[in-house]
């Protein structure tokens, strides 16, 4: 598992509150980075996923209670 340009730390929220964080920070990052996010809540293995896909950005790896998203645009 290579290491994030950045980590969101979203463990204890409910979703769609890791979404919300993701989305508020990943237009502040250049296109290319990686954000890790941290969450530990079931439904962020379906929401972060679909959450990239409508947003045209590119979901790299889940890991235990992780989620590596790159920023493509």
């Amino acid at each position: 598992m290579s290491e994030p340009d950045e980590t969101l730390d979203c463990r204890g929220q409910r979703c769609p509150l890791p979404v919300i964080q993701l989305a508020r920070r990943l237009p502040e990052l250049p296109v290319g980075a990686v954000v890790r996010v941290l969450a530990d809540d079931p439904a962020a293995a379906v929401d972060i996923p679909a959450w990239c896909r409508m947003r045209g950005q590119e979901f790299l790896a889940a890991h235990p209670d992780a989620y590596d998203v790159r920023r493509i645009r």
